[in-house]
């Protein structure tokens, strides 16, 4: 990484968030963080690091290929900055208090803010999959007006008709001109909302996550990362409804997201094993065999 990008990212990323240090953290990149959590632009950890190449196959997700790195599960967590009345942004908060926690120590999470700008989070979305091609995306949005942590199950391309901090609304309303309406997460939201158990908060499956700068991010990133990307809603603060709970909650959540795309990696991977040999029957007679 060169001195400009190593800059840039730098000033997109959040240090204060990580404290302590990742031992492979690259010098000049802010101060320690524990290991397990990492700066967003420190290669060190990235797929292909170690001096190795990236294996091209990490660009699509592990769900789709039956494919994991199984030296370093990198999971990207992004919460947004300040906008309009809100200027302490509980996603933000919620991810900050989640990097104290980290996801468990075969992971190693990166947390990234996102300005409310949907020409800054088309490019650093993008990035985000081009760079680091995790294994899982999510982006921790707020909805004031929610009293449960909800689970958006798909992104949409069109209807974006406010305007972000910058007055900034994008082109004709969508998000990719070319793009499909919809696109679904290979998480199933459903089945991780009924998993899940939370004290304090109550956790639910929803299939709109409405139209904004959030939603936006979620479409981008499914469209991606082959859909391995996950939105949350985070109610605001309050005093019975601390970032701390919050942050817990997002562990607990995204742990149970990591082992629904385990399963579903494995299936696939099964899938693809049987359609590329197929059993032609055993050696002992013509009666064939299967598994179930």
């Amino acid at each position: 990484m060169g001195d400009d990008e190593r800059k840039a990212w730098k000033a997109n990323t959040d240090t204060a968030s990580c404290v302590n240090l990742c031992p492979r953290a690259v010098g000049g990149l802010g101060p320690p963080k524990p290991y397990g959590v990492t700066l967003i632009g420190d290669r060190s950890c990235r797929p292909g690091g170690r001096g190795r190449a990236s294996d091209p196959r990490r660009r699509t997700c592990a769900l789709h290929t039956g494919f994991m790195d199984s030296q370093c599960s990198c999971v990207v967590v992004t919460g947004f900055g300040p906008f309009r009345q809100h200027l302490v942004n509980s996603s933000w908060e919620a991810v900050k208090e989640l990097s104290k926690l980290g996801l468990g120590s075969d992971v190693e999470l990166r947390i990234l803010q996102l300005p409310v700008d949907y020409r800054e989070v088309k490019q650093r979305v993008t990035r985000i999959w081009e760079d680091l091609q995790p294994q899982l995306t999510v982006h921790v949005g707020v909805d004031p007006a929610a009293k449960a942590i909800f689970l958006e199950q798909r992104g949409k391309n069109p209807g974006y008709r406010d305007a972000d901090i910058r007055g900034f609304r994008p082109e004709r309303g969508v998000c990719l001109p070319d793009g499909p309406e919809v696109i679904v997460s290979r998480v199933d939201m459903k089945a991780v909302s009924r998993r899940v158990e939370v004290e304090g908060v109550a956790v639910a499956f929803s299939g709109d996550a409405g139209r904004y700068v959030c939603d936006y991010a979620y479409y981008l990133s499914l469209h991606h990362g082959n859909g391995c990307a996950a939105l949350i809603h985070v109610p605001r603060l309050s005093p019975w409804l601390p970032a701390s709970l919050l942050g817990k909650a997002l562990q607990v959540i995204i742990q149970e997201m990591l082992k629904e795309t385990e399963k579903a990696r494995l299936k696939t991977g099964a899938q693809e094993t049987a359609l590329a040999s197929p059993f032609k029957g055993n050696q002992l007679g013509d009666c064939s065999f299967r598994e179930n």
